[in-house]
């Protein structure tokens, strides 16, 4: 091999890469000068819909020249957990301080109440309340026992007062899935799993005004209250008679009225 030749060409090849470096470090220097450095920020991961709560299976981090950095945009997932879309947010997009809030007056419950109504929350066990298996959203009829003749069970009735009121929250869970509470799971926030969630000792109703005072009287004359759960596309509202005594007695209500017809007189 001519060693000559073997040099030159050695010495024309770091000519050919030096020239090369030299041209991209030239068209590297008038990229940054035209779009600034490679900077990280934070996009959405998957569709993020709004009033959803942002955590780290929504987002992820990306390099972009400076110059295509949204203002407000964030450069670190942690910074945008446990906070909520207020407008729907596509993949890839930038997640900026204008499209997040916090959880407050603007992303909890009272947002969600219809204009005209008020929310009320009552308390519930799992035999008043269909096995605590109502959400958010559903729909359902207020029922309560009315004994005003001090526990005579032949006055007593039992009395549909409200019906298809829509529940807004049941404990800290609102209605448009948006969690009031997360979780913190090995680091990662996680949030609540509505379709199962039963750890709520209240829920809250959307009521008229004067739903609310018809509600108030029986909470505050100890009226035992019950939910009956109805489907979300039933919206009839029917007339409904109270039940009494004599009319579970069927057939033997004459019975049952002879009986407490002589009681009275004894007394």
């Amino acid at each position: 091999m001519n060693s000559r030749a073997f040099t030159l060409s050695l010495v024309i090849a770091g000519i050919a890469i030096f020239m090369v470096m030299s041209y991209i470090d030239g068209r590297e220097a008038k990229f940054k000068e035209a779009y600034g450095n490679m900077v990280p920020v934070v996009v959405a991961k998957t569709d993020i819909k709004e009033l959803d709560l942002i955590d780290d299976t929504k987002v992820q981090v990306i390099t972009v020249p400076e110059k295509y950095k949204m203002p407000g945009s964030f450069n670190k997932e942690e910074l945008v957990y446990n906070t909520i879309a207020s407008v729907p947010i596509k993949a890839g997009e930038q997640i900026t301080k204008p499209r997040i809030t916090y959880p407050g007056s603007r992303t909890g419950l009272s947002r969600q109440i219809s204009i005209g109504k008020r929310a009320l929350s009552i308390r519930v066990s799992e035999a008043e309340a269909v096995s605590k298996l109502i959400k958010p959203g559903d729909r359902v009829d207020i029922l309560t026992l009315v004994d005003y003749a001090n526990g005579r069970k032949d006055m007593m009735k039992v009395k549909t007062v409200l019906q298809d009121v829509y529940i807004l929250a049941t404990g800290l869970n609102v209605t448009k899935e948006l969690p009031l509470v997360g979780m913190q799971v090995e680091n990662k926030v996680k949030s609540l799993n509505l379709t199962n969630y039963t750890s709520f000792n209240t829920i809250t109703l959307e009521l008229t005004p004067f739903q609310v005072q018809k509600m108030i009287f029986l909470i505050k004359t100890d009226g035992a209250i019950y939910v009956s759960l109805r489907n979300n596309d039933d919206k009839a509202i029917e007339r409904i008679n109270s039940t009494r005594l004599f009319d579970i007695m069927g057939e033997d209500a004459q019975e049952a009225k002879a009986y407490f017809s002589i009681q009275n007189k004894k007394k």
